[in-house]
This record gives structure tokens, sequence and C-alpha cells, in this order.
């Protein structure tokens, strides 16, 4: 009776002090599971924020818009290095950022090239290769010639490169939506021209104010200024409707022609981090989206804003790549 008695006792305690079904005692197990959820911290370093273009461009102008904000803000203590990591149509800055697979501080902002250059050239790399933070907006072309050039419509510059002329077009990146977007129009009006790549906005601008190329595509922010001074006309605009900055441009599509091709702004991280990771920033991105600041970038720089995040933003990427893939066949980019 007495060993029986001592049994129970033992196997009680033993009940008691485990909590029962093998658990810890004394809320054990969710102290456990509370610093399993506390031990995520972030950031903690420094972040390498990869621009894929020179200095001056949309990509650059909105990555380093992004930075102020996140800086300003405090929603990113810890320093970021912006780096401009340019070469092959975004083919350098995007391959040294899926170098990185797993790092939670290597991040980067997309544009056309984003999709095209993978779909052109073997990058060993394309979107799906990258975690999908934020598009945050979509950017428009416009058509520009040298403010001093015979061409006051876009009639006289089909009508003159239909007369025999090959006219030159210059754009950023080998086969960008730069490149694409003349091809529909060139395919449409029925004229051929040669296009000329820039690596930088600055480049392809000196190129049409030194009159080396009779054309230009470009990102509305990034010429504005040479518009306004007259050193360049806006001849059309690849948007749906025209623009408040660029009110008296004719849209494509009012000229008669169905050549309409948005660029994707958003934000990557490097692949295979985790989904906390994703997650911290997604939510850091929407603090951004709120801001007067970011708000002013979007009206400056005459963008759409079309925000979508994680995998919405993945689905749009998969949408545009498949749109892209069917304009590049068309104009014989690829087969």
């Amino acid at each position: 009776m007495m060993l029986a008695a001592l049994t129970a006792f033992s196997l009680s305690a033993c009940g008691g002090a485990g909590g029962g079904n093998g658990q810890p005692a004394n809320g054990a197990s969710e102290n456990t599971q509370t610093q399993s959820k506390t031990e995520f911290k972030y950031p903690e370093k420094p972040l390498d924020w990869t621009i894929a273009f020179g200095p001056g461009g949309g990509n650059d102008i909105m990555s380093r818009t992004i930075i102020d904000i996140l800086k300003k803000n405090k929603l990113y203590t810890p320093p970021i290095v912006a780096e401009n990591r340019q070469g092959g149509s975004g083919a350098t800055g995007w391959g040294y950022l899926n170098s990185h697979k797993g790092d939670p501080y290597q991040i980067s902002s997309t544009s056309g090239s984003f999709i095209t250059t993978p779909l052109l050239s073997n990058t060993g790399f394309d979107y799906k290769s990258f975690t999908p933070v934020a598009l945050m907006a979509t950017d428009d072309m416009v058509f520009i010639v040298n403010g001093d050039s015979p061409y006051n419509t876009l009639d006289d510059f089909i009508q003159t490169a239909k007369s025999g002329k090959k006219m030159s077009i210059g754009g950023l990146g080998a086969v960008n939506v730069d490149y694409i977007i003349p091809r529909m129009l060139a395919k449409e009006a029925g004229f051929d021209f040669e296009y000329v790549p820039f690596q930088s906005a600055g480049e392809s601008t000196s190129g049409l104010l030194s009159k080396s190329i009779d054309a230009m595509m470009a990102n509305p922010s990034e010429v504005l200024g040479q518009i306004k001074a007259e050193k360049m006309k806006p001849l059309a605009f690849s948007g749906n409707s025209r623009i408040q900055s660029l009110s008296d441009v004719p849209t494509f599509k009012e000229l008669g022609y169905n050549v309409n091709l948005p660029m994707p702004r958003g934000i990557v991280l490097a692949g295979g981090v985790s989904d906390d990771v994703q997650n911290w920033w997604i939510e850091t991105m929407k603090k951004v989206a709120e801001t007067p600041e970011w708000k002013k970038y979007i009206s400056d720089n005459s963008l759409t804003e079309d925000i979508r995040f994680g995998d919405d933003f993945a689905q749009y990427l998969e949408e545009t790549t498949n749109t892209f893939k069917t304009l590049l066949k068309e104009t014989g980019a690829i087969k």
C-alpha cells in the first residue's frame, strides 16, 4: 500500500512539473513560443541598395527618393549605401543582387529592363530569381527630338523616316521599353530606324542635345527640365492619357497609333530571404507610399501610382513578362 501511494504521488508530481502532455510547467511553452517570435530582429546592418543604371535616370531617381524617405522617417535606421552598378542593360546590377541569395540586406529597384534583359540574354536570372516586395508605380515614356529639330509633330518625323532617311532613335538599354515602343510605332507607321542604346540617362541626353541621334525615348522625369528650357521638343506620350506636366503633348493613341507599354517601378530583395524580411519590407513600403514625399515624387515625375505587394506584385511581373515576350517576338527581337 505504501509503495503504491508513493508511486502515485511520484507520477502526479511528474505530471504537475510537466504541465501535462510532456509540456514544461509554469507556461514555459508559451514563453518559448514568445521568445521564438521575438528572435526576429531586423534591420541590424547597413543596407546595400543596387541601382542597375547610371545616375540621373528614372531608376536612379526613384531609388534615391525612397532611400531619402526611409532615412527621413526613420523607417530604416542603419546606414543605406546606394551603388550604381550599371552595365548590360541592367544585367550587371541585377546579376550582383542575384549573387547574394538569402542576404536580407541586398535590395534593388525594377524597370522595364528587369523584364526584357533576361528575355534577351543568358543572364542566369529572371524576375522569379528575386523576392518581390512592392510595385510602387508605372512609368510611361515621351518621344522627343532636339529643340532645334525641323520636326514639330510626330507626323513630320514619320514622313521624313518614310521618305528614305534612316532615322536614329536612342534609349536606355539595348532592348528596353525605350526600344520596344519605337519598334511598335515603326511597325504601325511603316518605317525603319536605327536604335542607339545608352547606359545612362545623361549619355542619351547628351546624344540628343549634340544631335548625334534624331530622337529618343525618355521618362518624363529625366527630360522635363530640358523641355521647359526648349532644348528638347516632345512629340508624343506613350501613356493612355495625357499627363499634367505635358498637357499639350498628344498620346500615340490620340495620333492613331496603338502604342502603350508602362514600365514597372518596383522594389525587390535578393532571392531566398525569409518571409519575415519580405513582410517587414512590405509593411515598410506601405508606409513609404503614404508619405507626402512619395506623393510629391509621383506628381513631379509624372508617374501613375500603381501599388501591389508581395504575391500581387509577383503576378504583375509574370503577366508583364508574358506581354513583353509577345511584343519582342512581334518586333523580331527574339524568336
